[in-house]
């Protein structure tokens, strides 16, 4: 994108409203994903001619604890219906946590042609869309991946061999519970705890819930740099996002990266769950 462009010009590149998929429910080169917490509330009612993913079979391998391998995630989209020229918009509940992590996976895997739907499920039902309880089937697509982006994902050794960097900016977006270490995990999720609570030395607490507003939506432009160079999160700097599984910071990394501009934003997905029980590696706790 041009330097000179604004980020709020850049919002509707990466944006959709729920008026605009009101007028593109019958596009048949849009494909609404819905990507959910509650991997049950696809069933309850969805888009017409939105597909499910379930995050924690199809977009996650959970013996190797990683992504889904790039042939599988292919062969998801392909089944779909998703063509090379399909445009994907991606919604969920809980405001958008899981459909932005898929974005950030399919960005990851080169995937360009996608929009997250502002506000989710939450905006979507408030706005009384058609919902429908009747699974959705396509013609198989021929979407082929791109090349892997691993300038925005961190993994492990990348968070360890910047801990010394003072120019480098390290985001830890769960609640500030979490963050001090009182609180292993948000109470209304499984308890996939680390061994240790706590956070990173020398990251800041900017819960990922700060960028939306009471709708669901995201909160103006203005508002989220503001938010942001609070902390000293500016975009001047290397910046990586961490969680306690990489869907939270997935939803921050789609802040900073994609609606603000940030040119070197990476999401640590390994996040807490990986950290908090490395060895022999240091951590903080309190605020």
């Amino acid at each position: 994108m041009p330097a000179t462009q604004t980020p709020t010009a850049r919002a509707s590149e990466v944006l959709v409203t729920v008026d605009w998929a009101r007028d593109h429910l019958d596009d048949r080169k849009v494909r609404f994903v819905e990507v959910d917490v509650d991997t049950a509330a696809y069933d309850s009612g969805h888009l017409p001619g939105a597909v499910g993913f379930n995050w924690t079979t199809q977009l996650n391998d959970p013996v190797r604890r990683d992504l889904v391998s790039r042939n599988d995630l292919q062969e998801l989209l392909r089944g779909a219906g998703i063509d090379d020229d399909t445009l994907i918009v991606l919604y969920g509940d809980n405001n958008n946590w899981f459909a932005a992590w898929a974005y950030w996976q399919l960005r990851y895997q080169g995937v360009a042609n996608l929009r997250l739907l502002d506000g989710g499920r939450k905006k979507v039902e408030a706005a009384g869309l058609l919902l429908t309880t009747e699974p959705a089937t396509h013609p198989r697509g021929n979407i082929t991946l791109g090349g892997a982006r691993e300038d925005i994902r961190a993994c492990r050794d990348t968070v360890l061999q910047g801990q010394d960097d003072p120019t480098r900016a390290l985001v830890d977006v769960r609640s500030p519970e979490e963050y001090r270490g009182e609180l292993a995990a948000p109470p209304h999720l499984p308890q996939e705890a680390a061994q240790r609570k706590g956070h990173i030395p020398g990251a800041v607490n900017v819960p990922w819930s700060s960028a939306v507003a009471e709708d669901g939506t995201f909160r103006p432009a203005d508002e989220l740099s503001e938010l942001y160079a609070s902390k000293g999160v500016t975009p001047d700097k290397p910046v990586i996002a961490y969680c306690r599984i990489g869907e939270r910071s997935s939803h921050t990394w789609f802040v900073l990266s994609e609606l603000l501009g940030y040119p070197r934003v990476r999401n640590y997905d390994g996040s807490w769950t990986e950290y908090g029980s490395l060895v022999g590696v240091p951590i903080e706790t309190g605020g």
